[in-house]
């Protein structure tokens, strides 16, 4: 006798092209195959998300395979399980009859058993007179079976999706901790930097973070974080660069490093005033002991004559000319906006402007330009640094350099002249220098 499989639901549920399509999975598998239920639940509970099953049409799938008595599932078995409403409800922790139909349809819909009604819609198994099962009607577990290599592929991805989140976090999570640290030290060190400006813009990524996230939009969050994160490291990283460098410069800042050791400049004349002083006592008296006057724009050409080179029309008449030349060889130097524009706020606008002008006189003796402004700035911000030793000991090496050669320029200091100064050579400036312990 021929036996009819149904594929129809009984009843008013409808059939649809996805019932069919995965009655055609659930055929689709090898009737050799060996699959352990229990491993595969398993698989189907973690990529239950991908499935489209609940919490709850698991419990039901749990309780279906509970009344199949073999733990190895065959493809060529009889997979056919026909518990009663009632028993269902059982092994399902006590669900109701409206659950429990809602979520068997649902199993149905992902495609995770099959229906196998009856003409009556009943469910029971006729057996022939060896006490076999001739033909059953229920619920087919065979798509367990066909789609185990499936449900086993869905759930390293979703193992492989959650990974990937928990490293994501765990980088959102360094990266705000590492933004917010690196801000706070930039602050606490003085470190040259619009930081307000930066702790807005962390803030304004962050706030882009809702209180749940997927994996996509926290990566987007973390690209934007690290970007910020370069920048303030890059910015903490020069300046301690810089520091470093300025560590080995003079500890006066009033001489200019001099980097070619073959060449006696002003710099060795530091040294030696730094060992005579003895202490940063004598560094302050030094200073407090300094001319309370603004230095003559004539004195500060003839110690900077190469300024002139910059100057349009090759003229500085005035003290606009010589700040506007000024600007000029701010870029050419390479020192930051950021480091002039703090020189100018703690020297004043002039006075760094002149400091500028002796470090364009001596660029090829100072390895770095930017640093060597900073440490500047930092000794006039405790009080330590005066212009006014920078352009003396420049035109000392003027001086210095006319004698060795036997020549000296007649019109060194004729600016000096006209604007009614001592010339250099003079007893008034001869006993300036002296008091400043240049010998």
């Amino acid at each position: 006798m021929q036996i009819h499989i149904s594929t129809t639901p009984f009843g008013r549920r409808t059939m649809t092209l996805g019932l069919i399509a995965n009655q055609v999975k659930a055929r689709a598998g090898s009737k050799d195959a060996v699959a352990h239920k229990w491993q595969v639940f398993q698989h189907i509970r973690e990529a239950r998300d991908l499935l489209g099953a609940t919490d709850r049409s698991l419990a039901i799938l749990n309780a279906l395979l509970s009344f199949h008595p073999e733990t190895a599932l065959t493809g060529g078995g009889d997979l056919i399980v026909w518990p009663s409403n009632e028993q269902l409800m059982a092994r399902a922790n006590g669900l109701s009859p409206t659950t429990l139909r809602r979520h068997l349809a649902v199993l149905v819909d992902c495609g995770l058993i099959v229906r196998r009604d009856s003409p009556n819609g009943k469910r029971f198994a006729r057996k022939g007179r060896g006490g076999q099962v001739e033909q059953a009607y229920g619920f087919d577990l065979s798509p367990i079976v066909a789609r185990a290599e499936e449900f086993k592929d869905l759930a390293e991805t979703v193992q492989a999706e959650k990974r990937a989140f928990r490293v994501t976090k765990e980088r959102l999570t360094l990266l705000r901790r590492d933004i917010v640290k690196m801000i706070e030290a930039g602050i606490e060190e003085a470190v040259p930097g619009n930081w307000g400006q930066v702790r807005l813009t962390y803030q304004a990524i962050v706030a882009r973070l809702p209180r749940t996230a997927p994996r996509l939009l926290i990566e987007r969050i973390c690209a934007d974080l690290n970007a910020l994160w370069s920048d303030i490291r890059d910015v903490l990283e020069s300046f301690t660069k810089e520091k470093n460098t300025d560590g080995n410069e003079s500890r006066f800042g009033c001489h200019i490093q001099n980097s070619n050791p073959d060449s006696s400049s002003e710099s060795e004349h530091s040294i030696q005033h730094q060992k005579e002083a003895g202490d940063k006592g004598a560094e302050t008296d030094n200073v407090r002991g300094l001319p309370k006057r603004e230095l003559p724009l004539g004195i500060v050409l003839d110690a900077c004559p190469g300024l002139r080179d910059l100057a349009h029309g090759g003229e500085i008449r005035h003290w606009r000319d010589f700040l506007a030349t000024v600007e000029v060889a701010r870029p050419m130097l390479g020192i930051s906006p950021s480091a002039w524009k703090e020189a100018r706020e703690i020297l004043g606008e002039l006075q760094a402007a002149i400091a500028l002008a002796a470090i364009y006189q001596r660029a090829d003796q100072i390895n770095n330009h930017g640093g060597y402004l900073r440490s500047l700035t930092e000794r006039a911000r405790q009080g330590k640094f005066s212009t006014w030793p920078m352009i003396m000991a420049l035109l000392r090496a003027k001086l210095d350099a006319g004698k060795a050669s036997g020549q000296r320029n007649e019109n060194s200091l004729s600016s000096m002249a006209t604007i009614d100064r001592p010339p250099v050579g003079s007893d008034a400036l001869r006993s300036s220098r002296e008091k400043l312990n240049w010998r």
